[in-house]
């Protein structure tokens, strides 16, 4: 029988950090214990996966040499990234804008860096997601049973080619995201959502169900 970890760090119900997990994207300059590490990756892969095959995959980029240099290039294209957003959506000054400047400028610093990949079995098909994004949920939830926090980014795409190559990334692997993990500077939660009732509608388009008022339950 598979002897399932021990969350001993955890400090939140299930309900609780759903309704209080955000992104994190400061964090402290300490690492993650391998065994933390291990223990959220556990986690992550009891997430469901298409035909329960868990194709899902997990590249940690921790400090070895070929990790080293993948942080170099991710940290380029994610300066790269949020430059381009930062001027086309004409952000100013805020919270969230100096987050995301922080969060791009320290890339490389980062105590872990995960590529959520998919190990492909069958051509690439307009459903695969739901093959391997549960697992990047239940990741960033264990991360947050375990005192830590954690941001699910794309601008990995943007230099794919160059992490194959580094990372020996066969062909058929879809990169799939880049999470990165750490100890939080701040904390979770209390987060600011729309209501029930402005993202459901039953039984039409547009039309929301009076069911869907509901106070906050946390």
């Amino acid at each position: 029988m598979t002897e399932v970890p021990d969350p001993t760090h955890e400090t939140v119900g299930l309900l609780e950090a759903l309704g209080t997990t955000r992104a994190i994207r400061r964090y402290r300059n300490e690492p993650i214990p391998t065994d933390d590490l291990a223990k959220i990756l556990w986690f992550a892969g009891r997430a469901p996966s298409g035909s329960n095959r868990q194709a899902f995959r997990f590249l940690t980029l921790l400090d070895g040499p070929n990790a080293t240099r993948a942080r170099q290039v991710l940290g380029e294209s994610f300066r790269h990234g949020w430059a381009v957003k930062r001027e086309q959506d004409n952000y100013r000054p805020s919270r969230f804008a100096d987050s995301m400047q922080e969060y791009v400028d320290k890339f490389e610093s980062h105590p872990v860096v995960i590529l959520v990949c998919l190990d492909r079995y069958r051509d690439p098909n307009w459903h695969e997601g739901a093959s391997v994004y549960p697992a990047c949920q239940n990741l960033l939830l264990a991360a947050r049973g375990l005192g830590y926090g954690g941001a699910l980014t794309m601008w990995h795409l943007e230099v794919e080619t160059e992490l194959r190559e580094i990372l020996s990334i066969p062909a058929h692997v879809a990169l799939s995201a880049c999470i990165t993990l750490g100890i939080p500077v701040g904390r979770h939660g209390p987060l600011r959502r729309k209501p029930v009732n402005q993202v459901t509608f039953d039984d039409a388009w547009g039309q929301a169900p009076q069911w869907a008022e509901i106070p906050d339950p946390i």
